[in-house]
């Protein structure tokens, strides 16, 4: 009985995976419309994606993974299960559980001033911080106020700062210094600087590399046979690691950059080693594992606390669609991964392109389709009636301060609505009406409500997206 309901799985896995090849799901369905449906094989031509790898995880186990395409296009070198990819910033996830880990042990603590902890560099004071010191909650929260978003890496032949030199943006760093210049816990603010003080703490506190804390205290009693911290990679995993791709096909010079924020961007591994992270975080929360970190700590990560962020991971959804995910951005390579926070169930999409966030997407939520997980398959609208004559109303630009780009600009063209997606004309997603005021797009799960004033003219725009509400209000003179 038990062979035969083995059999059965890895034969539903299977047609599971042929769906995915064949049957790529868009994020919204148009009801009344064909649906309209990719391949892998196809999209990765489009968008020039050399290879994909993915695992999908239900009931606690890992249930299938598989690879499409080439880990190296000169080699001809296939994606295999074990080919490592740059996780980029699913990094932090990983790097917050280091932490959490050092917590449990009594070695840190997730409220005390950091610099109680830094030894070799201290963060410096302001009037920022004198109010309000940061600690290691508003790190792994990105509510510390702290400065550099993100980290673009060493092409080979760069010559690689230490991380004092990266927090104090002193060259050879190709980053600005790492400073508190809002007041500490005022608000969410990505900061991959902060991440990278919490990279530092750790290394201060155990007087041990990070990647090999991270080894000892996380990886290994996570079975992450195939991950590592180390940068750059050690000389006898190149041959297992994918080479990262530009958005045009073309090689990243020197076929990956190296990341002394090791923490923020610095993790080498594979789809199969983040879904058993994914697993053993949510059986920790659910109090069925530990060792690693307590019940407790595993379930404040999995916790919104500033906004949709827990500790090191985003947190979206609500009951049963609750889930923490992050995406990775590195150059050359694009990677999401997602779990459930009440069931031990998610699938992690890793790509070696700058190219490669749309086939991840559409795995995720062609994935989440066949296993009818909530909050991630793809959207059902009813369109409705609008008259093209009040379009033009809505174009325009909507500002939106503190966003890249900062405004949103709606378009009207031809008797049809858009809203545009990047810098070039071509580069826009068409809006359909759900009545005479309210739009979907078709690209992506967003709803646009135009707010008319008392004379009848659009001042504002409400944009739901992600199970929010922003309003930008449109720009004067238009």
């Amino acid at each position: 009985m038990i062979a035969a309901s083995v059999i059965l799985t890895a034969q539903n896995d299977r047609q599971i995976i042929s769906r995915i090849e064949t049957r790529l799901l868009p994020p919204v369905i148009v009801k009344g419309r064909p649906l309209e449906t990719n391949t892998i094989a196809a999209q990765m031509r489009e968008l020039k994606v050399p290879g994909v790898s993915a695992a999908a995880f239900t009931n606690g186990r890992i249930a299938w993974t598989h690879g499409w395409g080439l880990a190296d296009v000169t080699s001809g070198r296939r994606v295999t299960r074990d080919t490592r990819f740059q996780a980029a910033s699913i990094s932090k996830p990983v790097a917050a559980a280091v932490v959490l880990a050092l917590v449990s042990r009594g070695r840190l603590s997730l409220d005390a001033p950091v610099n109680q902890f830094l030894r070799t560099w201290k963060l410096p004071d302001n009037e920022y911080t004198a109010a309000r010191p940061v600690t290691l909650r508003h790190l792994l929260t990105h509510s510390a106020g702290t400065t550099v978003h993100g980290f673009r890496g060493y092409a080979r032949g760069e010559e690689v700062p230490a991380l004092h030199q990266v927090l104090d943006g002193l060259r050879p760093a190709n980053s600005a210094a790492v400073r508190v210049d809002i007041p500490v816990g005022s608000k969410w603010r990505y900061s991959g600087g902060g991440i990278s003080i919490a990279q530092l703490v750790v290394e201060d506190e155990t007087n041990k590399p990070f990647a090999q804390v991270a080894r000892e205290l996380v990886l290994q009693p996570f079975g992450m046979t195939n991950s590592t911290f180390v940068q750059p990679l050690p000389a006898d995993l190149r041959d297992s690691a994918a080479t990262g791709y530009r958005a045009s096909g073309d090689e990243v010079t020197g076929k990956w950059h190296t990341y002394p924020e090791q923490a923020a961007a610095g993790l080498w591994t594979t789809p199969e080693d983040l879904a058993k992270f994914a697993i053993e975080i949510q059986r920790i929360a659910a109090g069925s594992s530990g060792g690693v970190m307590s019940r407790a700590l595993a379930q404040e990560m999995l916790t919104r606390q500033v906004d949709e962020w827990g500790l090191g991971v985003g947190v979206l959804g609500d009951g049963a669609s609750t889930r923490f995910s992050h995406g990775g951005s590195n150059d050359g390579f694009r990677a999401f991964f997602v779990g459930y926070r009440d069931a031990p169930s998610g699938v992690v999409v890793m790509t070696n392109s700058d190219a490669g966030m749309p086939i991840a997407d559409a795995v995720v939520r062609t994935v989440a389709n066949e296993y009818a997980w909530p909050g991630l398959r793809p959207v059902e609208r009813t369109p409705g009636a609008a008259d093209p004559a009040t379009y033009a109303d809505f174009a325009g630009f909507y500002d939106r301060p503190g966003s890249t780009p900062p405004f949103v600009l709606i378009i009207a063209d031809a008797g049809r609505l858009f809203v545009s997606t990047g810098p070039r004309p071509g580069e826009r997603a068409e809006l359909l009406p759900e009545s005479s005021d309210t739009f979907f797009a078709v690209d992506r799960d967003r709803r646009i409500h135009f707010v008319r004033d008392p004379t009848g003219r659009v001042t504002e725009a409400r944009i739901s997206e992600a199970g929010r509400e922003i309003r930008v209000p449109r720009r004067l003179g238009q």
